[in-house]
């Protein structure tokens, strides 16, 4: 039996958006209280901005995105053929 695929409405791209949006504002305030308690240093802080932040967005939009039923398998894949 096929499995049957329903692509995802906007309700799951509103979530997905929100969601992003949710998980950079928890992951700037945790740097930034780690800054402010004493626990990284400006440095440190700077590298991870640049560096971990944009890292740690691709795993949070990762997970969203198989939640919300985004991700896609080899079953998706067709064959691209361009007629002559």
């Amino acid at each position: 039996m096929k499995t049957v695929r329903i692509s995802p409405g906007p309700a799951a791209a509103h979530a997905f958006r929100l969601g992003v949006g949710a998980g950079a504002l928890v992951g700037l305030v945790g740097i930034g209280l780690l800054y402010w308690v004493g626990g990284l240093t400006l440095a440190f802080v700077a590298y991870a901005l640049v560096c971990l932040f944009p890292v740690y967005l691709v795993f949070v939009a990762a997970a969203l995105s198989v939640w919300l039923g985004y991700d896609k398998d080899a079953t998706a894949l067709r064959p691209v053929v361009r007629e002559k």
